[in-house]
């Protein structure tokens, strides 16, 4: 559904722009009125990005995380201006099934890997990663999350469809890597599990205390991201502490769409701050990269073996 939306959203991007750079040589509209819809369309998103990182950089001056210098928060504003379109109008409208879901016979990797996208975006997210991982032989599975505005709670059976297949296939529970509301998706379908039938979590931006641009939102799922909603006390209050130690949440004070930053973090688990970092750019990170690679490093050979203690830090 979001790749089909995101198509349309292009579609008609492309035919503004066409239509207006045809008709500004014939003077079919005043050359004023051209270069400023030109312009928008190239550009607005820069625009709108330069009110989140405003929002951003106001109240995380209040929040208990590392601040960010103005001139980081402009470094990050560039980078995401960059970054956000490959993603927007690229892989995830025309590149979301680029890549299968990958569980070759007798890999070498003792462990498989789920990643799960966040709001408004699906598994062409991932893209990067599903090349590295289908090169090195590691299993994946990339989830598409369904109803795109629904509940966070209605996303629970397809994670565990993902879960169940992968440990069919490796005899292991399986890392999950989440970005943003992916990362409570997959707290909520924990809830309901074991401890030990995740491997380990790694979030991305996740914003498991909420996120003040959820008061934005009108959709079910962007209702249940506000900061103090009801869904996200139900949440932690059904959470069984034991799963804490087996997440890492990695966060950022240049996060445009989380934030304050801190809210992005989880007592009890191991924290890593990504400083300069957007949203979106999070992703492709080589850190967030990095940090499942050492998961997989360290995976036990047998069930039942324990994870490494919490502990925080802050990336280069």
């Amino acid at each position: 559904m979001i790749a089909k939306l995101q198509r349309v959203l292009l579609v008609l991007w492309i035919a503004a722009l066409a239509g207006t750079l045809v008709a500004w040589p014939l003077e079919w509209i005043p050359g004023y009125a051209a270069v400023t819809l030109v312009a928008a369309l190239l550009v607005g998103h820069g625009f709108v990005l330069a009110g989140e990182f405003m929002a951003m950089h106001w109240t995380n001056q209040r929040d208990t995380a590392p601040r960010a210098g103005l001139r980081d928060v402009v470094a990050a504003w560039w980078q995401e201006s960059l970054h956000a379109p490959k993603v927007f109008f690229w892989r995830q409208p025309l590149r979301h099934g680029m890549w299968k879901d990958h569980l070759p016979a007798g890999a070498p990797s003792a462990r498989g890997v789920v990643l799960v996208h966040g709001y408004f975006c699906n598994r062409g997210l991932w893209n990067p990663w599903l090349s590295r991982l289908t090169h090195a032989r590691i299993p994946f599975i990339a989830v598409d999350l369904a109803p795109a505005f629904g509940s966070i709670d209605a996303y629970a059976p397809v994670i565990d469809a993902a879960i169940v297949r992968m440990r069919k296939v490796t005899g292991h529970p399986p890392i999950v890597v989440a970005h943003s509301m992916g990362g409570l998706a997959v707290r909520r379908w924990w809830i309901d599990r074991a401890p030990d039938d995740l491997h380990h979590l790694i979030t991305l931006g996740s914003p498991h205390h909420g996120t003040r641009l959820a008061t934005l939102g009108t959709t079910q799922n962007a209702q249940q991201m506000r900061v103090g909603s009801d869904w996200l006390h139900e949440l932690q209050a059904a959470e069984q502490p034991a799963t804490r130690a087996r997440v890492t949440c990695v966060y950022s004070h240049c996060d445009n769409i989380v934030f304050p930053a801190s809210t992005a973090t989880l007592s009890g688990t191991r924290t890593v701050h990504l400083p300069g970092t957007p949203h979106v750019a999070m992703v492709d990170h080589p850190v967030a990269w990095n940090l499942l690679q050492e998961q997989l490093r360290m995976a036990p050979a047998h069930p039942g073996a324990s994870d490494p203690a919490p502990c925080s830090r802050t990336a280069p």
